[in-house]
């Protein structure tokens, strides 16, 4: 079995749901059935939004001295519970000599044929960068962004996860999911790392894609193919 790496700590909450998620979408009748799982969870790492937007510190070299701390530490591929940290995927991958999953690929194949609209949620960084729109065009399936003002109360919401305001987060991003499900989409994906913690599948009349859930799924999948 492939040993499970996972490169966290943004924020660690969301670093915790995926192992979590791992765990839950294991067949395990014992522990021995379990994963072996490999986490740095590296909360130092500069904000990846801010970066992007212009005013924050570059996270790229903690980013790659943390994925190098958990090849040496044994992995066999590398997991990154951080939708926006994907943008500096390329980087990653360059630096170490393992896989590093990509969220938006996995989440694109999840969607291939299922759906033709989906309104995105995630950090402003996300958004700007179109991680999820190039990802997804590449399936033929449209996007739908919150306006600008209302992007603002989505990333207002992904700080107070952060903060442990969770039921503020919660109303804000369901006033949010709600204007994207008025918009005519057949889904709406959880597209920051954050917001699975507070909306979940059921709480809108389309389905909530939690990206968190298909990463995890996607690394129980890579680790019973074996190493590398």
């Amino acid at each position: 079995m492939g040993v499970v790496g996972i490169l966290g700590g943004m924020g660690p909450e969301a670093t915790c749901d995926l192992f979590m998620k791992i765990i839950r979408n294991t067949p395990a009748q014992k522990d021995q059935d379990h994963l072996r799982v490999i986490i740095d969870s590296n909360p130092k790492i500069p904000d990846r939004t801010a970066y992007i937007l212009g005013h924050g510190q570059d996270p790229r070299p903690l980013l790659i001295e943390t994925a190098k701390n958990v090849e040496k530490a044994g992995a066999s591929f590398i997991a990154i519970p951080c939708n926006t940290a994907h943008y500096f995927h390329k980087d990653i991958q360059e630096n170490v000599s393992i896989p590093v999953l990509h969220m938006m690929d996995d989440v694109a194949k999840y969607l291939d044929g299922r759906v033709k609209k989906v309104g995105i949620l995630a950090t402003t960084g996300t958004v700007r960068t179109g991680l999820y729109t190039k990802a997804l065009a590449k399936v033929d399936i449209e996007t739908v962004l919150p306006d600008e003002e209302d992007q603002r109360f989505v990333m207002e919401s992904i700080y107070y996860v952060k903060a442990a305001l969770l039921d503020k987060a919660r109303d804000l991003i369901l006033e949010q999911a709600r204007k994207l499900e008025a918009r005519g989409c057949d889904a709406v994906i959880a597209g920051c790392t954050e917001i699975p913690l507070i909306l979940k599948d059921g709480d809108l009349a389309v389905e909530v894609i939690d990206a968190t859930d298909i990463l995890a799924k996607a690394c129980v999948s890579r680790a019973k193919e074996g190493c590398n």
